[in-house]
């Protein structure tokens, strides 16, 4: 997800430029298609970086164990700073705060650690096929997406049985 960016770094400032993007991102798990459109906006020596891009993953439901595609969308507003002046070709001081994203000495403005960092929070806790899953069943692991099982509705743990003796003592 690499832009060469070089042209656009000689632009007055408040220049824009989208760019659209139809490319593959690899999370470690394999390449990852993404897909969005991003403005680039120069502003006083650095590029604005915002838009809107869609990965599409595969998860597993956390209730009843079945992969599933996912489409995450991810809103995107950051900034890059050049290491490299455009114009002198001299090395620019790195930024203040440590983790800001950089242009490289070719130019080059790397959207991958952005991209990681944006679908890490975007993915969900605990991710659904469906908001509707029933899940599997606790005692025989049937999908019960498919229909119910033949198990007895409601197991009780027999420590619990004398408070249960108690609890419905009191509705007689």
């Amino acid at each position: 997800m690499q832009i060469n960016v070089a042209q656009f770094l000689k632009s007055p400032q408040g220049t824009s430029r989208v760019v659209a993007i139809d490319d593959m991102y690899d999370d470690g798990t394999g390449p990852v298609p993404v897909r969005g459109e991003l403005t680039f906006t120069s502003i006083d020596q650095r590029i604005l970086v915002q838009g809107r891009l869609t990965i599409e993953l595969q998860f597993v439901c956390g209730r009843c164990l079945k992969p599933f595609p996912c489409k995450l969308n991810m809103d995107i507003e950051e900034e890059y700073q050049p290491t490299v002046d455009i114009n002198t070709g001299t090395h620019i001081p790195p930024p203040d705060e440590s983790g800001a994203f950089t242009i490289d000495e070719h130019h080059v403005l790397d959207l991958t650690e952005a991209i990681r960092q944006y679908k890490e929070t975007t993915i969900p806790m605990k991710p659904l096929c469906r908001e509707d899953c029933a899940g599997i069943c606790p005692t025989c692991g049937k999908d019960l997406n498919e229909g119910q099982c033949g198990c007895p509705a409601e197991v009780i743990d027999p420590r619990w049985a004398e408070l249960l003796k108690l609890k419905n003592k009191g509705r007689k």
